[in-house]
This record gives structure tokens, C-alpha cells and sequence, in this order.
């Protein structure tokens, strides 16, 4: 996470997230390294569907047909949370960290949205076979890998960069 932070210092960029089945989890993460609040500027946990909604403005209709563990909400959420952050990046998470299957999506399916100046992409993983908590810290893991590739290859956009890489 240092590292992240390092870069995005050198870049002079800023950082936030919207983060669901995480639970802030990337938010503190970030928010244990010194100077980060030069880069960090905050984190809306929406963890509940009415926050999404009315905090995150993920249209209800996003929600009503493919669910909150989908690529779309992803996208929703990503995308609303950079307006609502006012960041450069801004990074969602929604997905089934167990222990049941929700929205028809086994355990450790997880959708990840990167918003990067107005562009949005989203990323699945299927992090099955794995307790609730290492669901949680291993798809923050892949985050960091993600955002410092991205931002370590001094992209300026994000669609022409996604294109030549594969995210599974």
C-alpha cells in the first residue's frame, strides 16, 4: 500500500473508494500509511442497498435488474463515487464475501470498478474456497496490484491500457 501511495503522491493524483463487501477495509488500509491524507480523500462504505442508492447515487434500476453484485453496480458505484469524492481515482468493490450465494453469485465472485478521470472500467474475480475475511483481504491485495500497475505505466487513458491487459 506504501507503494501505492508513493505513486500517487508523484502524480500528484488523488484517491477514494466506495466500498461494499470490504467493508473500508481498502479505506483503512490506506489510511495506516503516514502522509496519505495528501493523496486520500475518504471512502464511502455502502454496505447497505438504500446507501448505494441515496448516498452513492447508484440508480435503483441498476440495482433492480442485475443485482448489487454485478459488474454494472461496479461501474454505478465507481463512477458516482468519484463525483461524490471529487478524486482523480476512485476505486468500488462489491461482491459475495459468503457465506451464503447472493443475487445467484457464489461465494467470492467480486466486481471491482476503477473510475480514472471520468473513465470507468470494472474487473470480476472468483475468489472462491475462502473464508469470509481472506475474500475480504485478498481482493484489496489485487486492488493494489491493479491500481499500481495502472498507475506505474503512466497511462493517460484507461480504455486503451485496459485493452491490452486480461483481468480474470
Amino acid at each position: 500500500m506504501e507503494e501505492l501511495v508513493n505513486i500517487l503522491k508523484e502524480k500528484k493524483l488523488t484517491i477514494g473508494s466506495v466500498e461494499s463487501l470490504t467493508g473500508g477495509l481498502f479505506a483503512s488500509s490506506l489510511a495506516s500509511i503516514p502522509g496519505v491524507s495528501s493523496v486520500f480523500k475518504g471512502a464511502l462504505v455502502t454496505y447497505a442497498i438504500e446507501i448505494k442508492e441515496n448516498v452513492c447515487h447508484v440508480p435503483c434500476e441498476i440495482i433492480d435488474k442485475y443485482g448489487v453484485v454485478s459488474s454494472e453496480c461496479a461501474y454505478e458505484m465507481a463512477k458516482h463515487g468519484a463525483q461524490v469524492l471529487n478524486t482523480d481515482v476512485t476505486i468500488s468493490f462489491t461482491g459475495n464475501a459468503g457465506p451464503l450465494c447472493l443475487d445467484n453469485k457464489p461465494v467470492g465472485t467480486i466486481f471491482v470498478g476503477i473510475c480514472y478521470k471520468n473513465e470507468v472500467q470494472t474487473f470480476k474475480y472468483e475468489l472462491g474456497n475462502r473464508s469470509r475475511n481472506e475474500i475480504r483481504e485478498a481482493i484489496v491485495l489485487e486492488s493494489i496490484s491493479l491500481l499500481k500497475k495502472f498507475l506505474k505505466e503512466k497511462v493517460v487513458d484507461l480504455l486503451s491500457w485496459l485493452s491490452g491487459n486480461e483481468f480474470d
